[in-house]
């Protein structure tokens, strides 16, 4: 399927490695042209060369930390220098340390809702003003299971995430009409070095081996493994196509089953 996105300019956040650069990649191999960022230069760098020896779309990058209250203007100023516009917004950030509601203090509460919430909201807003003056866009925010079904030991995930949700149905009842779509792509257990953290912090908990809890994980899971970035990516890059169009104000799933909810 040809997704109509050759050409496209696309910004992905926190695209050095992981989910961020599986869309990227995804996004490349579709023929648009994408700003990946993250904060070490090096990582930056090698996937950026790689994603355009590979093509037929292009990379660049931009070394930005979310945390810094500038993030959002240098992110936005950095893809407008190198590709004119935004076309596609992929937001996506680092998580938060697990633990319990009662774990994180309230500096570290307003620490990672700055960045994991704050800032995607001001980047978006900068972005959309490129996407109402072309009439087309995407923006699609990768969120967590977990703001269907809680996630345990994930508190501050579960909380923070779950306030992109009436913020991204808000935005996407007030652009439809615009030619922009804006919907949440849910991973579940993706395979992933944030995915290997999370089972070491699990086993080192309940006493458990990494190799047991990765083992018990994986039985829970209808599809019966943990899924692949590239499984990820490819559902990203569809949800910002143009063959996507009537889809907005949803939350996708990718998580082989995982969720118990319907």
């Amino acid at each position: 399927m040809d997704l109509g996105i050759k050409g496209k300019k696309a910004l992905v956040l926190a695209s050095s490695q992981g989910l961020g650069l599986g869309i990227a990649t995804q996004l490349c191999a579709e023929g648009a042209d994408v700003m990946l960022c993250g904060r070490v230069q090096e990582k930056l760098a090698a996937a950026a060369q790689k994603l355009s020896k590979a093509g037929p779309g292009s990379a660049k990058y931009c070394v930005a930390d979310l945390a810094d209250t500038d993030a959002a203007r240098t992110l936005y100023t950095a893809t407008k220098e190198a590709f004119g516009k935004v076309d596609i917004l992929v937001n996506n950030t680092g998580g938060p340390p697990p633990g319990t509601v009662d774990t994180p203090n309230t500096e570290q509460w307003r620490s990672q809702i700055d960045t994991m919430l704050i800032r995607v909201i001001e980047i978006t807003n900068l972005c959309v003003e490129d996407m109402k003056a072309s009439g087309w866009g995407r923006v699609l925010t990768v969120a967590s299971s977990g703001v269907v079904q809680p996630i345990p030991n994930l508190a501050m995930s579960n909380t923070i995430r779950s306030s992109l949700v009436g913020w991204s149905k808000s935005l996407s009842n007030e652009v439809a009409s615009l030619g922009i779509t804006v919907n949440m792509l849910l991973p579940g257990r993706i395979r992933t070095a944030r995915l290997d953290q999370l089972d070491a912090a699990q086993a080192e908990r309940t006493g458990r081996s990494v190799e047991e809890v990765s083992a018990s994980e994986q039985a829970g899971i209808p599809a019966g493994r943990y899924g692949t970035v590239e499984d990820f990516g490819n559902v990203g890059a569809f949800l910002c196509s143009e063959a996507a169009s009537y889809m907005t104000g949803g939350l996708v799933r990718c998580d082989g089953g995982a969720i118990r909810g319907v």
